[in-house]
């Protein structure tokens, strides 16, 4: 019988307690981040207990989000979240929600949680989906859209690093594999990470009933452990990655690949730093000859105002 965690989980696997989805430290071998996931119906609610994790919720596709918090220094309010059709229609509002701060969230659609075990308590803090910074990150096949409304340069936290990234039909993300499982000083950092996936058929494509959207995701060993995964991804498929090299992430052609990455550590220092695989970094200089894929980025079908496109990366 084999005794080892496991790092990948597929739609409904991880249901608990009326999310679909929740990843914390009941899964052996997890301690750093969190993630929850609900669908909710006109009527329905899910609650978030006041405890010493600090959080965002994330609208995935609802219309609108209601947040009530009431957090342990006396403080309370009502936040709207303006939301979206999909993941792939652009950026979304979302909340920070700081320790000892419980919660209710309502409003019909599907909404996810972010989460970090922390000891700071920080005020709430609401990014507004216009003032989202979006990144248009790689070049040719390996373009790609990130939003980075969780991590250090767009948002105050103490331990949680949270962004989205959208890869259209036939491209790559995560890529080259890359790693953050050792803290080597403005060199790479110590940081679990959860990937949530969602794909569907690509914009502007027409698809029959049947279609079944999926991309691909792969991780491997590094010198701090042995993980192995090479898997199709769907709508609601979870992998975790503890250490270890991890990427690429492919969108299959005909379908685009969604993914929410949370991350934490146990260091002070709230920061992002990577070490390439050895034997594939060498891809990321092929970018400077290459234009970005012109298909990105995807924001709101009805939006007109593409803003500039930022470095190849």
């Amino acid at each position: 019988m084999n005794d080892e965690p496991r790092w990948f989980f597929t739609r409904g696997e991880l249901a608990r307690d009326g999310w679909q989805t929740v990843v914390d430290d009941v899964l052996d071998g997890w301690q750093h981040t969190g993630l929850r996931v609900a669908r909710l119906d006109e009527g329905d609610e899910v609650r978030l207990p006041a405890s010493a994790v600090e959080r965002m919720v994330v609208p995935l596709a609802a219309d609108h989000v209601v947040v009530e918090w009431t957090d342990a220094r006396g403080g309370s309010g009502t936040i709207e979240l303006s939301g979206r059709r999909s993941v792939f229609d652009g950026p979304t509002d979302v909340v920070y929600l700081g320790t000892d701060t419980a919660a209710r969230i309502y409003g019909p659609g599907r909404v996810a949680v972010a989460e970090a075990p922390a000891t700071q308590p920080l005020d709430v803090q609401i990014v507004r989906k216009a003032d989202v910074a979006i990144e248009i990150r790689g070049a040719g096949r390996s373009t790609r859209q990130v939003h980075n409304f969780g991590t250090p340069a767009g948002l105050r936290a103490q331990k949680l690093i949270v962004c989205e990234v959208v890869t259209p039909a036939e491209n790559w993300s995560s890529y080259p594999a890359h790693k953050h499982d050792e803290a080597v000083p403005g060199v790479e950092s110590s940081l679990e990470e959860i990937y949530y996936f969602e794909s569907e058929v690509s914009r502007g494509l027409s698809a029959p009933e049947q279609a079944d959207p999926f991309g691909l995701f792969a991780a491997h060993g590094s010198p701090a452990g042995e993980i192995e995964i090479n898997r199709l991804v769907r709508t609601g498929d979870v992998a975790l990655v503890p250490f270890g090299y991890h990427g690429p992430a492919v969108a299959a052609p005909g379908y685009d690949l969604y993914y929410l990455n949370v991350m934490a550590g146990p260091g002070d220092e709230r920061v992002w730093n990577i070490t390439d695989d050895p034997a594939h970094g060498w891809v990321r200089d092929t970018w400077t000859s290459l234009e970005t894929d012109p298909r990105l980025p995807y924001l709101p079908v009805e939006a007109t105002d593409i803003p500039e496109r930022g470095p190849r990366r």
